[in-house]
């Protein structure tokens, strides 16, 4: 179902709301949210499998990106 309206709301998120429009049990709603967080961990953890393939990565490619500083020098601001 399309939306023509302008709305700051997405179309899955449109969706959910009508699909939560009813009351959900308490134990029912913590269900369906352990149900969208798995989805999302199994897809990140896919696109790090992935990318471990593509990038032909091994434990000692992990040691390193693990062992390596990346973070910028700290400088204080001057006055």
């Amino acid at each position: 179902m399309e939306n023509n309206l302008h709305s700051p709301l997405t179309e899955p998120q449109l969706d959910l709301l009508k699909m939560f429009s009813h009351k959900v049990d308490d134990a029912d709603w913590v269900a369906i949210k352990r149900m969208i967080v798995h989805y999302f961990a199994q897809k990140a953890i896919e696109g790090a499998d992935q990318v471990w393939d593509e990038q032909n990565w091994d434990d000692q490619k992990v040691d390193e990106i693990l062992n390596t500083h990346l973070r910028t020098p700290y400088k204080p601001a001057r006055y």
